[in-house]
């Protein structure tokens, strides 16, 4: 079975940095199409932060722009995302997603919360 694990969450101050990691067992990252982070604040709906192709394309959304940088380590087969000038409105669930044309895998997330 393939499972994505998330670790690296917890509580940061505004403008502090936080690195999330997405280690990945019965998949090779390498091969898949897309790796990807996205989040989830209670009560709302999950909204992508940012993604990375196979090729190398990254895409963020606008709100985490110049802050945010996702990159993978294929020999670690293991995914990154790391999080700048944290804001309070960055606080939420996080969750690792790796997806192709036959496939579609989500961890169970870290919890992140910005706050003083």
């Amino acid at each position: 079975q393939v499972q994505l694990v998330e670790s690296g969450g917890g509580l940061v101050q505004p403008g502090g940095s936080l690195r999330l990691s997405c280690a990945a067992s019965g998949i090779t990252f390498s091969s898949t199409n897309t790796m990807g982070w996205y989040r989830q604040a209670p009560g709302k709906e999950r909204e992508m932060v940012a993604a990375l192709s196979r090729s190398g394309y990254t895409n963020y959304a606008d709100s985490v722009k110049g802050r945010f940088i996702i990159s993978r380590d294929n020999a670690k087969n293991t995914v990154y995302l790391q999080m700048n000038s944290l804001k309070p409105e960055d606080t939420a669930v996080y969750y690792c997603r790796g997806w192709g044309a036959q496939y579609d895998y989500w961890g169970q997330g870290t919890q992140v919360t910005v706050s003083s």
